[in-house]
């Protein structure tokens, strides 16, 4: 079993005061509403029901917390021991939400970001069909001014779109990553047809484990 195949359900925060305490590393998924960022949780974790949508935009303001373990001992001593923990923030719902639903969006990811010292990388998805909308612009930002750690724009639904414009969104999402800053990284996703699961996942164990000591 992968690391993050141990993916299991922790908990739900609806408000910061209800946020588990942090301590280990936490990577926290992003996205506008339908870019497939549950799809994504449910496809790296190789877990089909994991992570759940809303078929509202905007309807769900629930940061979800799943613990990544890893086996320890043998026998009776055998054990599992938390590694780090994937974070599943509220989908942004830019225009179907009302402006009180955008303000508690605001209220709650942006106090997540404030009381969050062990979020090492966020993973904005996107739809390739229709990249960099209001939505994920307004995204972008928000995280570019909330913090500093890594960014990883998911290129998802990439199977949608030719070959020849693959490589267009891949370039033009690349050159935007540069002018934006550092530690902006950008893949292409599928998954409906599960493409770059492992890029993905070296990825973002890189983050956790950046000395390689869960190899």
């Amino acid at each position: 079993m992968s690391l993050f195949e141990s993916a299991r359900f922790l908990t739900s925060a609806a408000q910061v005061n209800q946020l588990p305490p942090a301590g280990l590393p936490e990577i926290a998924f992003a996205g506008r509403s339908n870019a497939g960022k549950s799809t994504t949780i449910n496809v790296l974790t190789r877990q089909g029901r994991l992570a759940f949508a809303s078929k509202t935009p905007g309807r769900t303001q629930l940061v979800n917390f799943f613990n990544l373990s890893r086996k320890t001992g043998e026998g009776k001593k055998a054990g599992r021991e938390d590694i780090a923990f994937l974070v599943d923030l509220p989908g942004y719902g830019y225009a179907k939400a009302s402006p009180q639903m955008r303000a508690s969006w605001t209220s709650l990811v942006g106090g997540y970001i404030a009381e969050r010292p062990s979020l090492v990388g966020v993973v904005i998805v996107m739809d390739a069909r229709r990249p960099f909308m209001p939505a994920d612009e307004w995204l972008i930002h928000f995280f570019s001014d909330k913090t500093h750690v890594r960014q990883l724009w998911l290129i998802n639904k990439c199977d949608q779109i030719s070959r020849a414009e693959r490589a267009k969104v891949l370039a033009a999402a690349q050159k935007r990553a540069r002018e934006t800053g550092p530690h902006i990284f950008v893949q292409l996703f599928s998954g409906l047809k599960k493409e770059g699961v492992e890029p993905l996942q070296e990825t973002l164990l890189s983050w956790i484990d950046p000395e390689g000591r869960l190899a």
